[in-house]
């Protein structure tokens, strides 16, 4: 089976519509979780996207903002209580950087039980990284970077899996160029794009240290990317996003445009 990028959810923070935005690559039979969205929602989107839960043998987390890391207390109280039952087996790592770790790990000691707290540091693993570090995860080599965000501090990473598929993962802030040897030339870019372009006067994405649409295509094309998905984005038109969105890219990207909604599966 090819790769397969699992889109959980799609939206921004304070989206309504949609979950936050998440995603999942599934690689031969193991999936990697990138972040988990804000809340329990994550579990009905794993329930709906049919990934089974015993076959998610890691996650990365880029950061620490609610929309991010909520959802990943869910995960490991997930995976604590399948471990209390027998129904997960080995070990369950969380890679992210230290700051993130740290707040993860006083979120989950605040609001855990003691039962499940017993299984961090043990068969629940927070792995903090560095910014350069390599590792092998899930059939892939990961590179995860410092995106050199100008709020809470974020990675990002880029993933080449065996069959010489690249995928970039720029977080959810604009593209910083000190990024560039891991972003250039990526077979697939995953890229926020908080809103259209035209209505940069009504979401105010710049304000907010977020992109629109157009700055996307004009990004993918400059780094010569293949393959654009975008997400962390408005909610307000759901129906018309794909199309909307995916019009303004084009009128500066020559490569193929993803505006995908929740639950969408991209075969890489």
């Amino acid at each position: 089976m090819k790769p397969e990028l699992i889109m959980l959810g799609t939206g921004h923070a304070m989206v309504t519509k949609c979950y936050n935005t998440c995603f999942s690559i599934r690689n031969g039979e193991e999936y990697f979780l990138v972040d988990a969205g804000g809340g329990n929602g994550i579990l009905l989107r794993l329930d709906e996207a049919q990934i089974p839960f015993e076959q998610i043998r890691s996650m990365f987390l880029t950061h620490a903002h609610t929309d991010h890391i909520l959802g990943a207390v869910w995960i490991v109280r997930k995976a604590a209580s399948m471990m209390l039952s027998e129904a997960y087996h080995g070990y369950f790592t969380i890679y992210c950087h230290e700051e993130a770790a740290k707040i993860l790990k006083e979120i989950c000691r605040l609001t855990l039980a003691e039962k499940f707290l017993k299984f961090l540091g043990g068969k629940i693993r927070i792995q903090e990284v560095e910014d350069g570090e390599e590792m092998d995860i899930s059939g892939m080599h990961v590179r995860f970077f410092d995106i050199h965000s100008t709020k809470a501090k974020q990675f990002g990473f880029r993933a080449d899996l065996e069959e010489g598929i690249s995928l970039a993962c720029l977080g959810d802030e604009p593209y910083n160029s000190i990024c560039r040897p891991y972003v250039e030339g990526a077979d697939w870019l995953l890229c926020e794009a908080f809103c259209l372009y035209g209505m940069r006067d009504i979401f105010h994405p710049y304000e907010k240290h977020h992109s629109t649409a157009l700055d996307a295509g004009n990004l993918a094309e400059k780094l010569k990317v293949r393959n654009l998905v975008l997400y962390h984005t408005e909610d307000t038109d759901l129906k018309n996003r794909k199309k909307q969105y995916t019009r303004e890219v084009k009128l500066l990207y020559s490569g193929t445009v993803y505006v995908p909604d929740d639950l969408e599966v991209l075969k890489l």
